[in-house]
């Protein structure tokens, strides 16, 4: 144990002087950052011990968690199919989609997000099973005196006004489709530190915001798309900022056109896969194919893993971002 907690403290995913995580509650980010522990090339055991602890955040930070354990348990909200490349369909290259956006002007920034997500929890062990997060939809809206307003609701993009699951309750229960879990103000607060600081338009700035992110070292092409989405959890962005993520995109290793795509809201995008080798993932980055807003990002499972009672072609995570 003191192994693992050594490595927790040099982590540090939730430093005491990050002005993120002053005057209000942790957030999703604090579960990113612990979950970056996964992609560490440490060992498979200890790895996985921290995949527990990052579960059990999930828990404590959002309270919006449902675990379902044991060998004989179904899931209760199905995990969806993968989204499917377009038969036929060409890919388009990302420099052509980053001149696009450059082009464009219909976009201004805005601080605040309105997302939708989902996510398959794991642990491992006798006896362990599979876990799901609550499909849910977040909207935060930020006021001129700094104050903000978060509105979190239940919701499954697959099937409209059906019900849901929700974690809340000691014994885990359906909600209907737009139920409220949390509504919540913020008193005003200020940070010029990322993802609070407004994020610059060119690309060199933009790379540097990036790494503010993860402090860790040079971003590798799966951690720049968790800093991508960890901005896109705090701003939604204008037709600059879009260019220039478009352009970090462009110039990072492995990530692929792949072809026309239909987002999990019925939107038309492109999509660009990472084949994580080392973690057995591949991870699907959907851009608008007009303006390169960022659309949405889905990571699925690529090897079977008897262990967490996954499979190859499983999804483990989506998030999708809209205006």
């Amino acid at each position: 144990m003191a192994d693992e907690l050594d490595l927790l403290r040099r982590a540090n995913p939730v430093p005491s002087d990050d002005g993120r995580f002053h005057d209000r509650p942790l957030d999703q980010h604090a579960e990113r950052r612990l979950n970056q522990l996964l992609h560490s090339g440490r060992p498979r055991r200890l790895r996985r011990w921290v995949l527990s602890v990052g579960t059990a955040a999930a828990v404590g930070v959002t309270a919006l968690t449902l675990l379902l354990s044991g060998s004989a348990t179904t899931p209760a909200v199905a995990a969806p199919r993968p989204l499917q490349i377009e038969s036929g369909s060409t890919p388009v290259p990302l420099g052509r989609i980053a001149a696009r956006a450059a082009a464009d002007r219909s976009q201004r920034l805005r601080q605040g997000t309105h997302t939708q997500t989902w996510s398959l929890s794991m642990t491992a062990g006798p006896g362990a099973g599979r876990a799901v997060t609550v499909p849910e939809e977040r909207v935060v809206r930020w006021q001129p005196d700094g104050s903000s307003t978060e509105l979190v609701v239940a919701t499954d993009p697959r099937r409209p006004g059906r019900p849901v699951i929700t974690g809340a309750d000691p014994v885990p229960r359906t909600v209907e489709d737009g139920h409220v879990l949390s509504r919540r103000t913020f008193p005003p607060s200020w940070s010029d530190a990322p993802p609070q600081a407004t994020p610059p338009r060119d690309t060199g700035r933009l790379r540097a915001y990036l790494d503010e992110l993860d402090p860790t070292g040079p971003l590798s092409t799966s951690q720049l798309l968790d800093a991508v989405s960890e901005l896109l959890d705090n701003w939604t962005l204008g037709s600059r900022e879009n260019a220039a993520v478009v352009r970090l995109l462009a110039d990072a290793k492995g990530l692929r056109p792949a072809g026309a795509v239909t987002d999990r809201l019925g939107r038309p995008g492109q999509a660009y896969v990472y084949e994580d080798t080392a973690h057995a993932v591949r991870r699907m980055l959907i851009l608008n194919p007009v303006t390169g807003a960022v659309l949405g990002l889905e990571d699925t499972v690529t090897k079977d893993d008897a262990e967490f009672g996954v499979r190859a072609g499983d999804v483990m995570s989506y998030s999708a971002w809209m205006r």
